[in-house]
């Protein structure tokens, strides 16, 4: 089969594989579709019209090896020994140039061999297909030709399989998939925000019960004594401002805090954060790290130039636990490190160390 050498393919345009899959089936047409993307190529064999061969040019001894144990259960002639003969073959087909797709060549062994039957040869193709297909699918750019003739022109033929079908196929299992993570995700999160809930109701007792002034003894020779021990944050609202581009983390820190003790203003927005911050003279900031544009080191430098927010408590939010990351938050006068993924309780330990 003649080809253009892939750097003819530097340039690529965007593709639809819906639109293009349907151009391939529009005419009983026999040949080859290769389609070159930045990442893969594919090969996409026809023979008037119908599928006989899918392949793409990662990995493909990987794929067709873990169809074949797959299939293994049903097919008491693949034995485990096969892998390395497939291997040399897919090994000396790469190492020949004049040797086009080792992968279909290895099939073609395996039935010659009678590992297995023309039929479940034809089983195989299909699984490689329908995985094939949906790679394929997700394409965004790249180029394509077709070739009239072909190296499996004069091989054996297993199927000739309905390529809208598998077309069909591969958008309801993506679409399953797609549902069933969507509702796992939804799980979580109930079960996530039914856990909060509970931990919050918890936090907020035990937080009741110990701001409360309590009256403490003390025995000297003096005499007895009577201090007074004030709770960490007074009766005011203190107003924290919660830096991050993630809304969630927003939320959790907002759902953390009693709205009646903390008022919490959530910047999901570095560059705009700045001027927001300046404007509402927070009594705290929680500041994450890794954000775009503006990361929490140099927002914290900025704010530190000003003289407003001197002293004020700045606490970088992050999921970096290293020395390097806690020196660096040392270095632009940050007041405060928690850790991502963070408790309640964390929360407020390390909000009751630095506010006022």
């Amino acid at each position: 089969m003649t080809t253009l050498p892939i750097g003819r393919y530097r340039f690529f345009q965007a593709l639809q594989p819906l639109s293009l899959l349907g151009k391939m089936t529009s005419k009983p047409l026999s040949g080859c579709w290769q389609v070159f993307s930045p990442s893969a190529s594919w090969s996409i064999y026809l023979d008037e019209g119908k599928l006989i061969y899918a392949c793409y040019t990662d990995k493909m001894f990987d794929v067709i090896y873990r169809h074949l144990n797959r299939l293994s259960e049903e097919i008491p002639t693949l034995n485990s020994g096969i892998d390395k003969q497939l291997q040399t073959l897919f090994e000396t087909g790469l190492d020949n140039q004049a040797i086009q797709n080792p992968d279909y060549l290895a099939i073609c062994w395996l039935v010659n061999q009678k590992y297995m039957t023309p039929a479940q040869a034809g089983i195989l193709i299909e699984q490689l297909a329908i995985e094939i297909i949906e790679q394929f699918l997700n394409i965004k750019e790249g180029s394509y030709e077709f070739a009239s003739e072909s190296v499996l022109d004069d091989m054996p033929k297993f199927c000739h399989l309905d390529l809208r079908l598998i077309v069909e196929h591969c958008q309801n299992r993506t679409q399953e998939e797609e549902n069933t993570t969507s509702r796992r995700i939804q799980r979580r999160f109930q079960s996530f925000s039914s856990k909060i809930k509970q931990s919050k109701a918890k936090i907020e007792q035990k937080f009741t019960n110990f701001t409360n002034i309590q009256t403490v003894d003390f025995n000297n020779n003096d005499g007895q004594h009577q201090q007074n021990f004030q709770k960490p944050f007074n009766k005011k609202t203190y107003t924290v401002v919660c830096v991050d581009d993630s809304p969630m983390i927003i939320n959790v820190i907002t759902n953390f805090l009693d709205n009646q003790i903390f008022s919490v203003i959530g910047i999901d927005d570095s560059l705009k954060a700045l001027m927001q911050i300046i404007r509402i003279k927070p009594d705290l900031i929680l500041l994450d790290i890794e954000m775009p544009n503006l990361d929490g080191y140099e927002l914290c430098t900025l704010l530190r130039k000003h003289s407003y927010f001197q002293n004020t408590p700045v606490i970088m939010v992050t999921g970096r636990a290293g020395l390097i990351d806690r020196a660096k938050a040392k270095m632009v006068r940050a007041t405060g490190y928690l850790i991502k993924p963070f408790t309640q309780v964390d929360l407020l330990k390390v909000i009751s160390q630095h506010i006022e």
